[in-house]
């Protein structure tokens, strides 16, 4: 065997063993934008609650509540997709847009839950502005990526 046909063999190994850490990388950097929204959603959430900002569970705010809600979620929707972006290992943009389509993906799980669920729940407009809001919330959190 030739060293050339050597160095093939070694780098195609190496490359192998590149492919799993890589993609448990872009597993791990999509997971972290995904915890970020939802540690700050939630978190946030229990705030408002607990100031009394929002009413107590189960009773029904008002719509101005729910544009807050609907702008601090926007806020960490684009964070999470700066986050997936920036623990991208390669492709930034495509962690952000795949941490959005998450977004699609569970907002329209909770639209049809929630859909004829009650009032308390809140407007029809808001679970339909979550899913419409989150792929472009996504695009820009990894735009700012890239730009920083």
């Amino acid at each position: 065997m030739s060293g050339t046909e050597s160095e093939m063999r070694t780098q195609s190994g190496a490359g192998e063993t590149q492919r799993p850490r890589r993609a448990l990388r872009s597993i791990g950097a999509v997971l972290g934008g995904v915890v970020v929204v939802v540690v700050l959603s939630v978190g946030t959430d229990a705030v408002m609650h607990a100031t009394n900002v929002f009413p107590p569970s189960g009773r029904r705010m008002a719509d101005g509540l729910f544009v807050l809600a609907t702008a601090y979620r926007s806020i960490y929707a684009i964070a999470g997709g700066y986050i997936a972006a920036r623990l991208a290992p390669a492709r930034p943009m495509k962690h952000a847009l795949v941490l959005g389509f998450i977004g699609v993906l569970l907002g329209t799980a909770g639209l049809l839950a929630t859909w004829n669920a009650g009032p308390e729940l809140g407007p029809r407009w808001y679970p339909i502005a979550l899913v419409v809001t989150a792929l472009p919330c996504g695009w820009l959190g990894g735009k700012l990526a890239r730009r920083s």
